[in-house]
């Protein structure tokens, strides 16, 4: 039997199968705490990446945003260049690596956690400034190499990013990689610049039919209209449809209070989430690093909290 996420540590994650990963998400019965980054600005603190931030105060999984497949890059983390030097050199004050050439296999190593990726279908070629982002089977495939364990199809505010087009994308990326190679992830936290519904119950049958594993939707209280109730209602289909949900708080609330974060957790619990998502504009590329660690205490105390913070890389 899989070990549970809740108590597993960075040596059943390097075992972990990407069917092994869900169970052991199911298992947890709602205690996940998934946080998204941007790791390609500068990070929050000068002398860590923004994904060992995430780690160090209690994510369990770490989402990147805006990841390039063909140029890849991890601010924070030595450039591949100077990852020989990188312990010998004297440190400079302020001076933040571009981490460029790091993938996540490599900040796997350093973080003993899963790492996925977002992609995104994107119509529009005016909406995004980089072919390696695009929801594609190659990129899909290049992020499975670069170590990718799960791949969340969805859409960046104002890319209008549709519930259609993550569905065919799904099904495109499903053909190309194993079943067991990567988990796919597909829906949306926020309108991503479209008018269209954020997320109804016939885009979650589109999403399973399509092939996906996990389907995010708003945590309550995070848009217009989405409710404790309708959350809870869509979870319930979600579930029916043998497949995981993920609450996703993606509309720079992570930037709001521990109170407000606490509440947001608390409710979606109550509506069924197996995972709980903490978006990365705190300030920017991050949630508040306080609210991460809220997120996990609201939703599985602090002896759950403390141990995901403290463990060690050689358990």
């Amino acid at each position: 039997m899989v070990k549970r996420l809740l108590d597993a540590n960075a040596s059943d994650f390097h075992s972990f199968s990407a069917s092994d990963l869900l169970e052991s998400i199911r298992f947890s019965e709602g205690r996940v705490v998934v946080s998204e980054v941007i790791p390609i600005l500068q990070p929050f603190v000068d002398k860590v990446s923004n994904p060992e931030l995430a780690a160090a105060f209690g994510a369990d999984m770490i989402i990147l945003n805006m990841y390039d497949v063909t140029s890849p890059q991890i601010a924070g983390m030595p450039d591949r260049m100077d990852k020989a030097t990188a312990n010998t050199r004297a440190p400079l004050f302020g001076h933040i690596p571009a981490g460029q050439g790091q993938t996540m296999a490599d900040i796997k190593a350093w973080i003993g956690r899963p790492v996925g990726l977002n992609l995104e279908p994107i119509e529009n070629p005016d909406a995004i400034t980089t072919s390696g982002r695009l929801a594609t089977p190659e990129n899909a495939q290049k992020a499975v190499e670069q170590g990718a364990d799960f791949i969340a199809l969805t859409g960046n505010p104002g890319t209008g990013v549709t519930t259609r087009g993550i569905a065919r994308s799904v099904a495109s990326i499903r053909a190309r990689i194993a079943d067991d190679s990567a988990l796919i992830v597909a829906g949306k936290g926020h309108a991503a610049g479209t008018t269209e519904p954020v997320i109804v119950k016939e885009d979650l049958d589109a999403f399973h039919g399509a092939g996906a594993d996990i389907i995010m939707i708003p945590a309550p209280g995070t848009i217009p209209g989405m409710t404790l109730e309708r959350c809870g209602a869509l979870i319930e289909h979600i579930h029916s449809l043998a497949l995981l949900a993920m609450t996703v708080i993606g509309t720079s609330q992570e930037g709001a209070s521990v109170a407000t974060i606490s509440q947001i957790a608390l409710m979606s619990k109550m509506a069924g989430a197996d995972l709980q998502h903490i978006g990365d504009a705190g300030t920017i590329g991050i949630a508040a690093p306080e609210n991460i660690q809220a997120l996990s205490i609201a939703i599985r105390g602090r002896r759950h909290t403390y141990h995901r913070m403290a463990a060690s890389l050689m358990r």
